[in-house]
């Protein structure tokens, strides 16, 4: 599970790791739903199954994360005397059972054709037939690893970057995103800057996106930088490598 999944199962389920009863459960899982919803009425159940371990139950709880709708998971007996947080691992694959099924759960499908993809700063490499968006902080480390390590790689591709200043994290980077925004040539001002350290200069008090682009992140769930969606609207987190970008662009 990831360590974000983590906290927000830890931090909103507040409850403390017990050891799951070891009695078979005969309940039914409309009976633990009901049971977990008398227990912890604060919380809106999605599905209650059986887990892959006899005697506990999967209860996916749903939740708000910025805009759009987000679940965890936990780990019940039949009574719901005991619940569980944490990895269920497979001994067999050294695989996390839980983290495949948060990563099913909260997949984020966006629509590429809804995307203001004129409110972004254009790259374009090559032909630049494949396409792809970034959601990039100019003060984001992780962004700028991205983008010397994995981006400047890519070939044939059409780069939209939309300007995501996490002020809260780095209270600087909405000024640098207006300069390089209003600059003569906002592509060759951020590229410049992330991948090379280029000093920005100019002025900061164009018309800009930056509110725009603040309430469509929010509206993804985007909470952290850097994110990129491809053509096939997958959404995935984080300073990711090339060869990772690569098969991403080639999915369908």
């Amino acid at each position: 599970m990831s360590f974000r999944l983590r906290q927000l199962a830890l931090a909103t389920l507040m409850l403390p790791l017990m050891a799951c009863s070891a009695s078979a459960a005969e309940e039914s899982a409309d009976t633990v739903k009901a049971a977990f919803k008398t227990k912890f009425p604060q919380h809106e159940v999605s599905t209650v199954q059986p887990a892959p371990v006899s005697g506990l139950y999967e209860v996916v709880v749903k939740m708000k994360r910025g805009g759009r709708e987000e679940f965890t998971v936990v780990y019940v007996d039949g009574k719901v005397d005991h619940l569980i947080t944490g990895d269920l691992i497979d001994t067999k694959t050294r695989r996390s059972v839980t983290e495949a099924r948060l990563d099913e759960l909260n997949k984020v499908v966006v629509d590429w054709k809804a995307l203001p993809l004129d409110k972004a700063i254009k790259e374009v490499r090559g032909k630049g037939e494949r396409k792809l968006v970034v959601f990039s902080d100019p003060d984001c480390p992780y962004c700028k690893q991205l983008e010397r390590e994995s981006l400047t790689k890519l070939d044939n591709v059409t780069i939209y970057t939309f300007l995501y200043p996490l002020a809260q994290l780095h209270p600087d980077a909405e000024r640098k995103s207006r300069q390089i925004w209003c600059s003569k040539d906002p592509a060759q001002s951020w590229t410049a800057f992330m991948r090379s350290g280029a000093k920005l200069a100019g002025k900061d008090n164009c018309a800009t996106p930056l509110a725009e682009i603040a309430a469509l992140g929010e509206k993804l769930g985007i909470t952290g930088t850097p994110a990129l969606i491809f053509p096939n609207g997958t959404l995935v987190p984080g300073a990711i490598p090339l060869a990772a970008i690569e098969e991403n662009l080639a999915a369908k």
